[in-house]
């Protein structure tokens, strides 16, 4: 899984019991897609993250999430 971006999309499909093929469908992509995005070999860009949030009716944050390793603490800035 990619070291910076966590998802929770496979949680999402199986409380919607929708395949990737399912999901793939109703968001515009293939099923590859949401395969590579899943085990984190490949990072969505906005738009299928938004398609992938909007879908669920859940707040893209609830969906995706970045690794607390590679974050920087705001207050540094």
């Amino acid at each position: 899984m990619s070291k910076e971006l966590e998802n929770r999309i496979r949680v999402f499909r199986a409380e919607h019991r929708l395949s990737q093929s399912e999901l793939a469908e109703k968001i515009g992509v293939t099923r590859k897609t949401i395969s590579t995005i899943e085990v984190g070999r490949f990072v969505p860009s906005t738009i299928i993250a938004l398609k992938i949030a909007r879908f669920f009716k859940a707040p893209v944050e609830e969906i995706f999430s970045l690794n607390d390793d590679n974050t920087n603490d705001r207050e540094d800035n």
